[in-house]
């Protein structure tokens, strides 16, 4: 069982020992089927009143525990502090959790959206991911509002609401796999889980919801943060014309002050020794590129999508990205946030890309749509394969 382990659900720090377990309901050999209660923990966290069956105590370190009072076998391991049922493998050595954070309006409901979708299908087929819902939750209420919301109905998601006073909000949790080859010992599956917490841009400046930010950047193995270039002073006036910007927000939604609040926040969660870097790595994706397309140079590789193939990370063509975005930091009047990055980050990197590929329009009822092209995603997928890449979980092709 991996040392450093996470509960994907509410971020606290879960040993073994704290791992619990769920009577699956059958009738036991004690001839009798335990009854369903409400779950007063399970409610506190996640707002999750639907009956439940008893919780109980066993060994975490293992896969099953019998139920003393049914004596029925059950699988269904939960957190010791919230009592969210976990992941088949949690615990396993090679189980990463990838957290996703982003400013207010920069598109995190949409990029994670058009993410998941975009792995279940053509980049999932083509690296050998494999993409499941960790739970019911997930299972039932991703494809239902959002992926249908996007995909079917051509609507662009409600701004999320602010998270204060609010601890009944649950994470969307994936399980994202891939069987890896080595050429002497057996073959091994490398598993991540992608718990995504929809938080409002507000809750990054919000004193009340710092404690879960803190626990949800603290359990994560990598980090993706969105910015929105349109919020930055030198590029909002450089967009397209009829391109949809951003209501100008306070200086504390700027993308600098943004990441300097994320740094702030993983330095406190993480208890960064002094004169020390974090070593976590995270990437930095501005979004909604396509709104400056007219600003870029016809060979900018921000036009193209990702040139990955073979099932390998293109590390030569997102360093030529990484690089095209900090020299485009300088226009936008932001070059000061690779200084920040540099100084107190080991590995980070930047990206842009477009998760719907065009500037979404406003209807008659001036709700925002997506445009009459559909949705056509560009370099969605980029953050988070260079994190499973820098994981050892897909391979990369060196610059």
């Amino acid at each position: 069982m991996a040392t450093r382990l996470h509960c994907p659900y509410c971020y606290l720090p879960l040993r073994p020992q704290q791992i619990m377990f769920r009577c699956a309901g059958r009738i036991g050999a004690s001839g009798r089927r335990c009854e369903e209660v409400i779950d007063p923990l399970l409610a506190a966290h996640t707002g999750d009143t639907k009956p439940r069956f008893p919780a109980f105590r066993a060994d975490g370190g293992k896969r099953s525990a019998v139920h003393p009072d049914c004596h029925g076998r059950t699988f269904l391991r939960i957190c010791g502090h919230c009592h969210s049922q976990l992941p088949t493998h949690f615990g396993e050595a090679d189980t990463r959790l990838i957290a996703l954070v982003g400013a207010k309006e920069s598109g995190k409901t949409v990029f994670m959206t058009v993410l998941l979708h975009e792995l279940q299908h053509q980049v999932g087929n083509q690296f050998g991911l494999a993409v499941l819902g960790a739970d019911e939750h997930t299972m039932e209420h991703f494809r239902s509002e959002f992926e249908t919301t996007l995909y079917d109905d051509h609507r662009l998601h409600q701004a999320t609401a602010t998270a204060v006073g609010d601890r009944g909000r649950r994470p969307f949790v994936f399980s994202i796999s891939r069987v890896r080859h080595r050429r002497v010992l057996p073959e091994v599956v490398d598993r991540s889980l992608f718990s995504f917490f929809d938080t409002a841009g507000e809750d990054l400046r919000s004193v009340e919801s710092v404690e879960r930010h803190v626990r949800y950047l603290g359990a994560a193995d990598g980090i993706v943060l969105l910015l929105d270039p349109l919020q930055m002073r030198g590029a909002r006036p450089l967009a397209d014309p009829g391109t949809l910007l951003p209501d100008q927000g306070s200086p504390q939604d700027d993308p600098a002050n943004v990441l300097s609040r994320i740094t702030n926040l993983l330095h406190d969660a993480l208890a960064t020794p002094k004169g020390k870097r974090i070593k976590r790595p995270i990437a930095v994706a501005f979004t909604k590129m396509d709104a400056l397309d007219g600003t870029l140079p016809e060979e900018s590789s921000l036009l193209e999508n990702s040139p990955h193939g073979a099932a390998e990370f293109d590390n030569a063509d997102s360093l030529a990205v990484h690089d095209e975005v900090g020299a485009l930091l300088d226009k936008w009047q932001g070059s000061g946030m690779q200084t920040v990055l540099e100084q107190n980050f080991e590995h980070y990197r930047f990206f842009g890309l477009s998760a719907l590929g065009a500037s979404p329009i406003k209807d008659e009822h001036d709700a925002q749509r997506v445009s009459e092209y559909g949705v056509h995603p560009r370099r969605v997928q980029d953050p988070f394969l260079w994190l499973l890449s820098t994981f050892g979980t897909i391979p990369a092709k060196k610059a």
